[in-house]
């Protein structure tokens, strides 16, 4: 199996996060990768490979042009406004329910008005990383296209929590959403997102929501309690055109072990089938870990080869998206035991 990334990914390393109202050292860093890349060696059979460059045209495929002008644009208009001693971070944010959506000229008002969250700051050098990031996966969806039956795109920053024109969850430009519609374009009828992290892909659901062409499936922590809590319920089902579509499978914090989840993956599987998918795209978000430091499941090192051989299973060309996953001694190991499962 092919694995592509670039060191360009690097680049993109944020200093602080606010979690539980605490300045906390940002779970969503460069070493993420290299756990993943040491275990990839380590176990042969892989081969890794640069990325091929697509510019931002394919990021319109699925963001507003303003979203994608504005994260090019951050850092210069935050430095000339406040130095460079800190990452860009937004502060107060717009409301759905009771403020006025119009696009602030400031750079503080524009990063609350297209984040949804604080965990997505933005540094001098963090946009050559973004698209290093979506041209993983852009190369990724061409392997498909090309013929080859499975591919894994090492992305870094994640992309599933990041909508048409927000930013949050560590996500900037969705990675996965990108490389599903390129296969759409290049002549799949019918692709399917699985989202196996751990938090909902509240991103991805919202770019595909009124669609029939391109069918997402989350299993995911219950949003009445996990990130990113406002989108991930059962009852979202699509709309429009796309109603039938989106399938949403929340799990209990805290409880979900193999016992739980095995039969939630059977659910999503035979959903995908159904809808005759001729390609697959997995957001590979690894903090379904029983060892993850800010995630809520029990899944074991073994349950992840299990995942793996149930997706090789179905028998579609597949492409792997790399997403959430933080920095535990077995991400690595968890992540490779995947990929393995698939291809044996």
């Amino acid at each position: 199996m092919k694995v592509i990334y670039t060191e360009k990914q690097r680049l993109h390393r944020v200093k602080y996060e606010f979690l539980s109202g605490e300045p906390t050292p940002c779970f969503e860093k460069p070493e993420r990768a290299d756990m993943v890349l040491n275990a990839i060696h380590q176990q042969g059979g892989f081969t890794v490979c640069e990325p091929d460059a697509f510019g931002t045209d394919p990021m319109l495929w699925v963001h507003t042009p303003d979203y994608v002008e504005f994260l090019q644009s951050a850092w210069s208009e935050w430095e000339a406004r406040f130095g460079s001693e800190h990452d860009a971070s937004p502060y107060c944010f717009v409301s759905p329910r009771y403020l006025r959506h119009r696009i602030p000229k400031d750079i503080e008002g524009k990063l609350g008005y297209y984040s949804f969250d604080m965990t997505a700051a933005i540094t001098k050098t963090s946009w050559d990383a973004i698209q290093a990031a979506t041209d993983c996966a852009l190369t990724g969806a061409q392997l498909l296209i090309n013929g080859e039956h499975s591919a894994f795109a090492l992305c870094r920053p994640p992309g599933h929590h990041a909508a048409p024109d927000m930013m949050g969850g560590y996500c900037y430009i969705n990675n996965a959403a990108i490389a599903a519609e390129s296969l759409r374009r290049n002549g799949k009828k019918r692709v399917a997102i699985l989202d196996l992290d751990y938090h909902h892909g509240n991103g991805t659901q919202s770019i595909f929501y009124d669609r029939d062409d391109v069918l997402f499936v989350s299993i995911h922590g219950d949003p009445d309690y996990d990130y990113p809590h406002y989108l991930g319920f059962a009852d979202e089902v699509g709309e429009g055109k796309g109603k039938g579509y989106n399938l949403n499978l929340p799990l209990p914090q805290g409880k979900t072990d193999w016992s739980l989840y095995q039969p939630a993956l059977h659910t999503a599987l035979s959903r995908i089938q159904a809808f005759d998918a001729q390609a697959l795209v997995i957001s590979l978000g690894m903090d379904t870990y029983e060892n993850d430091p800010i995630s809520y499941f029990k899944l074991k090192r073994e349950d992840y080869r299990a995942i793996g051989e149930q997706l090789g299973k179905l028998g579609i060309p597949t492409l792997f998206v790399f997403e959430g996953g933080y920095a535990v001694d077995d991400l690595g190991y968890n992540t490779v035991a995947v990929l393995d499962g698939f291809k044996n």
